[in-house]
């Protein structure tokens, strides 16, 4: 393992960078998306989770959580909805649309992402959105897909709405250059610019959770103020670098120079649990990719993450996952579905 916390959470969790597409927008406009869940078995079909975002590479716009307060977006700047609410992206605070029907995502069914997504009121593919104003905002458009189950501690920590602005607080750009990459790939069509898109939207997520996690208050809880706590940073890289150790509370507290009453506090105060409930919960997590992505047997798969026998580790990954480990393997072993692009996805 690296020792990088954050890295080993995504990788454990399969984060995917998925479909892009761009919108060119003249105002008045508004466009509703749904929430994630009812669009991914044509974004990126077998996901469990679904997080869209937004990026503003001309123009400005409001992005808004139904029922919340609008937020503003200038040129350059993020919106990621990393629960999938139903949201609003508009040129002005407070419109409300009819929600994109979901199988536009279908259509068109592009040779090369991304692809310039155009929908009209009624919901036609259109040149463009046109309200005939002279204000024009040009929007990128992206997805992330993630493991939900059993263990992704990530997603809980994570806001409704998180918005980065395009210039970090050391000045760097680079989140503007991916904007204005995304639309030039869009045009150039260059061999391999899928694939380049995709692992970028990867990085622009760290990007932005790290900016994220940056800006959290002293006070602030959740897996990444956790992560960024001394002591509790400490105990969660051991669980995460050596999950197949036998960890007590005790030894982690004489690693994070704590003590054992003092380090349970501490935890459980950022987590939301008690240390040896996370450590056999992430077990649980890396047990269940091994299970999806490997044809190591069960017990091979058990003594890696910490099970001294077959038929315990079989008992814990059904109370975590709701399956067993074999019925787990084999509901995740289907043949390959199509996605928005025509390609087979897991």
């Amino acid at each position: 393992m690296s020792g990088d916390t954050l890295s080993d959470l995504l990788r454990a969790v399969r984060l995917r960078g998925a479909v892009f597409f761009y919108v060119e927008a003249a105002d008045p406009w508004v466009v509703e998306t749904p929430r994630s869940s009812e669009i991914i078995p044509t974004i990126l079909p077998g996901v469990e989770h679904l997080m869209p975002f937004h990026g503003v590479a001309r123009g400005t716009c409001w992005a808004t959580l139904v029922g919340e307060e609008p937020i503003r977006l200038k040129e350059g700047d993020i919106a990621l909805f990393p629960q999938g609410d139903r949201h609003v992206m508009s040129s002005a605070p407070r419109l409300r649309g009819k929600a994109i029907d979901p199988e536009i995502y279908f259509a068109p069914t592009p040779t090369q992402l991304p692809f310039a997504l155009n929908v009209s009121e009624s919901g036609a593919t259109t040149a463009r959105i046109d309200g005939g104003g002279s204000d024009r905002t040009r929007i990128v458009c992206g997805f992330l897909g993630c493991d939900a189950r059993p263990f992704n501690p990530l997603l809980a920590s994570m806001p409704r709405v998180l918005c980065t602005p395009s210039l970090a607080a050391d000045g760097s750009s680079w989140v503007a250059s991916f904007l204005s990459l995304v639309v030039e790939e869009s045009s150039r069509k260059r061999p391999g610019g899928e694939a380049v898109l995709e692992r970028m939207s990867e990085m622009l997520f760290v990007e932005v959770l790290r900016r994220y996690a940056d800006t959290l208050l002293p006070d602030q809880t959740g897996w990444l103020a956790g992560m960024r706590d001394e002591a509790v940073g400490r105990a969660l890289a051991l669980m995460h670098e050596k999950p197949g150790e036998a960890w007590t509370i005790e030894r982690l507290g004489e690693e994070a120079a704590l003590s054992r009453s003092v380090l349970h506090e501490r935890f459980v105060h950022f987590i939301g649990q008690a240390p040896m409930q996370y450590l056999a919960q992430w077990r649980m997590q890396l047990a269940a990719a091994s299970l999806r992505d490997t044809d190591a047997k069960v017990i091979e798969i058990a003594l890696e993450v910490g099970y001294e026998n077959e038929s315990a580790f079989s008992r814990a990954f059904k109370r975590a996952a709701g399956e067993s480990p074999a019925a787990w393997r084999r509901s995740r072993r289907t043949h390959p579905k199509k996605s928005v692009s025509g390609r087979s996805r897991p």
